[in-house]
């Protein structure tokens, strides 16, 4: 199904978005913990432990329909605002999930620091 849906474009791409949430809808939370974009999921939480928590409900979710969850696409971005703590390592089935400082989400930059100048920087160089 997802390889049909990428190679057949936007129509597709909607029926794949619309199987995907009736795979889901018993483990997506609402928007910001858990949001669906074409093929990317972002899973927000508290602490790291939740985070792996949801991740591997996602993980086999995915896997018991025979769909794929990329491990080499998959990044951990930790928020630590107060500076109070550091990461939990993350892990699927065995292998460890990199930590980044940032990643692009619908076109913004999200940055683990929570400053914004990067971001703001690209859009007045990209304008």
């Amino acid at each position: 199904m997802w390889q049909s849906a990428y190679i057949r474009g936007r129509l597709s791409s909607y029926l794949f978005l619309l199987i995907m949430d009736a795979l889901t809808s018993d483990i997506q939370e609402e928007a910001p913990w858990c949001m669906l974009f074409a093929d990317d999921i972002v899973l927000v939480a508290e602490n790291g432990l939740e985070v792996q928590s949801k991740l591997e409900a996602w993980l086999h979710r995915l896997e018991s329909v025979g769909l794929k969850l990329s491990r080499t696409k998959t990044e951990y971005l930790f928020c630590d605002f107060g500076g109070l703590s550091s990461p939990v390592p993350l892990a699927l089935t065995g292998t460890p999930i990199p930590i980044c400082s940032d990643f692009r989400y619908l076109g913004s930059l999200v940055q683990g620091n929570g400053e914004v100048d990067r971001d703001v920087t690209h859009r007045i160089n990209s304008g």
